[in-house]
C-alpha cells in the first residue's frame, strides 16, 4: 500500500490510550480530528533515544506555539502497548497537550501504510517516523522520514507547515 499523502483522507481507526482517571481508553481517530486541525505524528518506539530526546520533547516545547497557530489536538503515535505509553508519558511532566497513544499491533500504522519492518534489530514491526497535519480529516503536510532519519518531521518542520 502507498504511503497517506498531501490530499489524501485519513482512514478511522482506534488507539488505545489511558484517560484523566487512569482507565483505559479506545480512541476513534475521525472522532477526534473530524472538524478539527490535528497533528499525528509517530515515533518508532516509546523510550528509544531520538524518540525520547528530540521528537517528543520539541512538540511538547512547541505545543502553545502549535495551538495558538489553530492546532487542536497533538496526538503521538507509536506501535507499543498502553501501558508502556502510559509509562512514556509520565516521564514528560511538563507535557500539557501531547496525547500519547498506542497502536499496539500496527493495525494503524498500516492502515496509514507507514510501517517499518525493524525485525532485523529486533523491533519487530513498527511505525516510520512522521509528522501528519491534518484539517477536517485531510492531509495538508506529510512529513514522512526515510529509515531512521530525523530530519523532515519535527515540531518546527509542521510550524513552517501551518
Amino acid at each position: 500500500m502507498a504511503p497517506i499523502a498531501v490530499g489524501d483522507v485519513i482512514p478511522d481507526g482506534n488507539l488505545a490510550h489511558f484517560d484523566e482517571s487512569d482507565h483505559l481508553q479506545q480512541l476513534s481517530v475521525h472522532a477526534v480530528a473530524a472538524g478539527k486541525k490535528v497533528i499525528l505524528f509517530a515515533v518508532p518506539g516509546a523510550f528509544t533515544p531520538t524518540c525520547s530526546m528530540k521528537h517528543v520533547p520539541g512538540f511538547i516545547e512547541k505545543a502553545e506555539e502549535l495551538k495558538s497557530k489553530g492546532v487542536d489536538e497533538i496526538l503521538c503515535i507509536s506501535v507499543n502497548d498502553p501501558f508502556v505509553m502510559k509509562a512514556w508519558a509520565k516521564t514528560y511532566p511538563e507535557n500539557k497537550h501531547v496525547k500519547f497513544l498506542a497502536d499496539g499491533s500496527g493495525t494503524y500504522t498500516k492502515a496509514l501504510g507507514l510501517e517499518l519492518d525493524l525485525t532485523e534489530k529486533g523491533l519487530g514491526t513498527r511505525s516510520r517516523r512522521y509528522a501528519l497535519l491534518v484539517e477536517d480529516l485531510k492531509v495538508k503536510a506529510a512529513n514522512i522520514e526515510s529509515g531512521g532519519e530525523f530530519t523532515v518531521s519535527s515540531a518546527d518542520d509542521i510550524l513552517k507547515a501551518l
